[in-house]
C-alpha cells in the first residue's frame, strides 16, 4: 500500500511541476495561453489528489484533517476550472495567468506548511 502511495504522489508531483512549468513560461513568454502542459497539469494535479485523499487514508497520525485536505480539493478545482473553460482561446487576460500561478503556489503551501 506505502508503494501504491509513492507512486500517486510522484504523479502528483509531475503534474504540479507541468502546471507551475507550464503556466510560468507562458508568463515569461508573454503570451498568455493555455498550453498543454498547464492543461495535463491541472488534470493530473485533480485526479491524483483525489486518489492520494480518499481510499488510501488509514486513520494513522500523520493523515492529513479533512479541512486542509477540503481547501486542497476545492483550490484544485478552482485551478481545473480556470485552466479548462479558457484552454481553446488564443490569448486569456495577464490576470488570469497570474490567478493560475497564485493559486497553484498556495495549493502547494498549504500541503506543505498545513499540518
Amino acid at each position: 500500500m506505502e508503494a501504491l502511495r509513492l507512486i500517486l504522489l510522484f504523479i502528483h508531483l509531475v503534474g504540479f511541476a507541468l502546471l507551475l512549468g507550464g503556466a510560468v513560461t507562458q508568463f515569461v513568454s508573454g503570451r498568455f495561453r493555455i498550453n498543454p502542459a498547464v492543461l495535463w497539469g491541472s488534470i493530473i494535479q485533480l485526479a491524483s489528489g483525489i486518489a492520494l485523499s480518499a481510499p488510501l487514508r488509514g486513520g494513522g497520525d500523520d493523515e492529513p484533517s479533512p479541512i486542509k485536505l477540503g481547501v486542497k480539493l476545492l483550490l484544485a478545482v478552482l485551478i481545473f476550472i480556470m485552466v479548462f473553460i479558457p484552454r481553446k482561446r488564443d490569448a486569456v487576460a495577464k490576470g488570469h495567468f497570474i490567478g493560475i500561478i497564485a493559486l497553484t503556489v498556495v495549493n502547494a503551501a498549504v500541503a506543505v506548511f498545513w499540518r
